[in-house]
């Protein structure tokens, strides 16, 4: 496993780390506690040694499912998570309705003022079982806050020593302007995956000169990078695939056509599709780490290795042509 510093901080993330938001069932048609625990375990073994959730994730079942898998090995893990999203008080700005895993419905708000902040850290490091959190991260920016003071309350918590390093998660580069004026922050987690790569436009050149880390989520494309993703394969309601444009027919068979192109890459360096794209996506200059999702040791150790699979520049610059070709989803 490859090893960088993150943004300011001395936190040493791999290259590849551990995505928890399938863990939590939330949204991804349920889950199964035992294999995810069983996975985390497995990633830690193979250098995966960064676990980022969030209390959104199955509203805290992915952060006490975290819990249990690193449970007396906490001195091996970098615990990353999350504030800023609640289901459980009606304050800040709303942002969606959701099934919870309970199949009660839920209006979940976005909510970064300080007192949010604090309660929902303590909770945080109650379902972790965990005494400091080494990255703690805004899950969405609230409108209804100032970005001071929500950079003011997590300065205190480092203070505190609760958290050890802070940064944000969706945040646009004038948002990232504020957070620097306010202090600054150690990172920034936006989506980035072979099929959305807007960020490349503004928050990644803003994030490598201003070296705050970068943590992509979604690399895969939710699975359909893997190649694995069947014309066949059918998504429940409770699957956020299930509406998903990509995951279309009509698009997902274009997908598929794309991989195919790619697969010749991907056998010249003995190494599957999805570990292909996940190292096509760490070429890209200013990308710290992936956080990749797994329900299974074995998808595990296929996401880990993506790390050994060096590609070249013209195998890196193939790729995007092929990706430029593809486009958007039709509709």
């Amino acid at each position: 496993m490859r090893y960088s510093t993150l943004g300011n901080s001395d936190l040493q993330v791999p290259a590849i780390s551990f995505g928890a938001w399938a863990a939590g069932g939330w949204m991804w048609g349920g889950t199964d506690d035992a294999a995810a625990i069983e996975a985390m375990r497995r990633a830690i073994d193979l250098g995966v040694t960064c676990i980022d959730t969030a209390p959104m994730y199955g509203m805290g079942h992915s952060e006490r499912l975290v819990g249990k898998a690193i449970r007396g090995r906490r001195d091996d893990v970098i615990v990353a998570t999350k504030c800023g999203l609640r289901w459980d008080k009606e304050e800040g700005e709303p942002s969606f309705t959701t099934t919870g895993l309970d199949g009660k419905s839920y209006s979940v708000y976005r909510n970064l003022r300080p007192e949010s902040i604090a309660y929902e850290c303590e909770q945080s490091l109650q379902r972790l079982g965990i005494d400091t959190i080494d990255l703690y991260q805004c899950h969405w920016p609230d409108p209804t806050v100032p970005i001071a003071d929500t950079m003011g309350a997590l300065a205190k918590l480092r203070e505190q020593g609760k958290i050890r390093w802070y940064g944000v998660s969706n945040f646009t580069v004038p948002m990232l302007e504020e957070c620097i004026a306010a202090g600054g922050v150690t990172s920034d987690q936006p989506p980035y995956s072979p099929l959305r790569r807007d960020i490349e436009a503004d928050v990644l050149p803003f994030c490598r000169e201003h070296n705050i880390g970068v943590l992509i989520y979604s690399p895969l494309d939710s699975g359909l990078m893997t190649g694995r993703v069947t014309m066949d394969r059918v998504f429940p309601e409770t699957d956020l695939r299930h509406g998903h444009p990509w995951f279309q027919p009509k698009n997902r068979k274009r997908v598929i056509d794309m991989l195919e192109k790619v697969r010749p890459i991907a056998q010249g360096h003995g190494a599957t599709l999805g570990q292909t794209m996940l190292a096509w996506l760490l070429a890209q200059p200013g990308i710290t780490t992936a956080l990749v999702g797994a329900r299974s040791p074995e998808q595990v150790a296929e996401n880990a290795g993506a790390a050994d699979v060096r590609l070249s520049d013209e195998e890196v610059a193939a790729i995007r042509g092929l990706l430029d070709a593809l486009g958007g989803p039709e509709s």
